[in-house]
Order: C-alpha cells, then structure tokens, then sequence
C-alpha cells in the first residue's frame, strides 16, 4: 500500500506516495538532495529547474555505470562458470 512520506529537496517539501517504506523513501531524497545542493555550489546556479536536471543527469550518470559494472560482473560470472564446467567436462568428473 502507498504510504505518504514528507520529504525536503533542495528547500522544498513534497509528499511523495511509494511502495517503499519510509526510511528508503527519505534516504532517496536525501541523495537527491545533496546532489542538488552539491551542484548549486559547483556552479553557482540559482535556477531550480537547471538544477534539477543537472542532478537529474548526475544520478542518471551514476545509476548506468552501476549497470555497467552489473553487467559486466555477470558476463565475467558466466564465463568463469562455463570455463569451470569445460574443465570438469574434460577431467571426465561429470
């Protein structure tokens, strides 16, 4: 069920609704929070909009290279397990 949660970014309050329970919703928003903040002091920029798609771009950044390194992490998995399966194979144990 989705639960109201009142969060602060970047000066202003939002009531978000989410399946997730409190503690992650406010955490989000927190991250989304010091990165716009982070920004503004970066770039000096007043303008809210600009900031948000900055941040916006920012964890869109961040969040690809994680599926980058998950991906990557299972290709290297996978071949490590057939690599194992052929040497097992070969020894005749399967």
């Amino acid at each position: 069920m989705k639960s109201p949660v009142t969060v602060s970014i970047g000066g202003h309050r939002y009531t978000l609704r989410s399946d997730e329970d409190e503690r992650m919703v406010r955490e989000m928003a927190a991250h989304v929070d010091q990165h716009l903040r982070d920004l503004q002091k970066q770039t000096r920029a007043a303008d809210t909009q600009s900031l948000a798609i900055l941040t916006a771009l920012q964890i869109t950044e961040e969040l690809w290279k994680e599926r980058r390194m998950q991906a990557e992490l299972k290709k290297r998995v996978r071949d490590r397990g057939r690599a194992l399966l052929q040497f097992i194979e070969r020894e005749g144990r399967v």
